[in-house]
């Protein structure tokens, strides 16, 4: 585990450590986040139910609605957690806000931290899919800003890759502000950004870019503030085309530049930008290997349908 004072630290429910603090005494540990992702960042562990008193082992919770309100009410006995589950939840929140995250996985499902599509029931009908964990509340409410996912859309390939690299955004975002910093290490940072920007959001790219080119006009705690936010997209789409083409073809293109520039006469007819094929392919995740490959195969099936071609050709001649 990462460890230090520059270590990333992202909160965790504690049961997805493998730690035994679930109502039965059990645990639900999460392999890629305590051997992958826990190999990078340090983990800042929150069970909700435990620290509140709860205890181990205790009668599981559910969430119930009493007219607009939603309750944390214990299945077996009934007991009312709502108002000091609420208490302990703006508390650690405050807490948690001291210690510098940079993210926070959430256990999926739970009436105290699942994220979204918590079950909540109501008298004489079957639960509903709509509610919201009571301390993921009040993390999400306290911390908006902060990249936060459960471990189950983890397991999506793109939610995971999004969330880790809000984490890292997050946590440079952070860094930039945390001290003194100047309208130039801002500008430095947003070209430094530009094309991870780009590739997820262009209109944030261009809304981030007015706001750069407005600083010096601007109070510093209004342009941090809305510098974050406007950075800050949970569901922004996947990365698009051509900013990746731009990253995939960037080194070829800076060779082919100094090589014209040394005196090559061939490499001026070597800067061009691939468009069809490449572009085309960037519609998904793929391996590069696989994209490569299938443009090698078409090529070669090109070349052997103009041999045919070029044959039959000499052939009616």
């Amino acid at each position: 585990m990462a460890q230090g004072p520059r270590s990333i630290r992202i909160g965790i429910s504690s049961c997805l450590l493998g730690q035994e603090v679930r109502y039965d005494g059990g645990h639900k540990r999460d392999r890629f986040l305590t051997d992958v992702l826990g190999s990078f960042v340090e983990w800042v562990p929150v069970c909700p139910e435990v620290e509140s008193g709860m205890g181990i082992p205790r009668p599981s919770v559910r969430l119930v609605r009493s007219g607009d309100d939603v309750r944390m009410i214990a299945e077996r006995t009934g007991e009312d957690h709502t108002r000091s589950m609420r208490a302990f939840s703006r508390k650690r929140v405050a807490a948690l806000r001291k210690l510098d995250l940079a993210g926070y996985v959430l256990k999926r499902d739970s009436p105290s931290c699942g994220m979204e599509r918590v079950r909540v029931y109501a008298e004489g009908g079957m639960p509903e899919k709509k509610g919201r964990g009571l301390f993921a509340e009040a993390l999400i409410d306290g911390m908006p800003q902060l990249p936060v996912e459960e471990e189950g859309r983890l397991n999506d390939a793109v939610l995971r890759e999004n969330f880790i690299e809000r984490v890292f955004a997050y946590r440079r975002l952070r860094d930039l502000f945390r001290g003194r910093w100047s309208v130039g290490s801002l500008v430095a940072f947003h070209t430094a950004h530009k094309l991870q920007l780009m590739s997820h959001e262009p209109k944030a790219y261009q809304q981030l870019g007015r706001l750069v080119g407005e600083a010096k006009g601007m109070d510093r705690d209004e342009l941090r503030s809305r510098y974050i936010e406007a950075w800050d997209d949970p569901e922004s789409p996947g990365a698009l085309p051509m900013p990746l083409q731009h990253l995939a073809t960037a080194e070829a293109h800076q060779r082919v530049r100094r090589a014209a520039l040394a005196g090559s006469p061939t490499a001026a007819e070597l800067t061009v930008t691939p468009v069809g094929q490449i572009v085309g392919r960037m519609n998904q995740l793929r391996p590069a290997r696989q994209v490569v490959a299938e443009m090698v195969d078409e090529y070669l099936d090109t070349v052997e349908r103009m041999a045919r071609l070029m044959e039959d050709t000499e052939k009616g001649a």
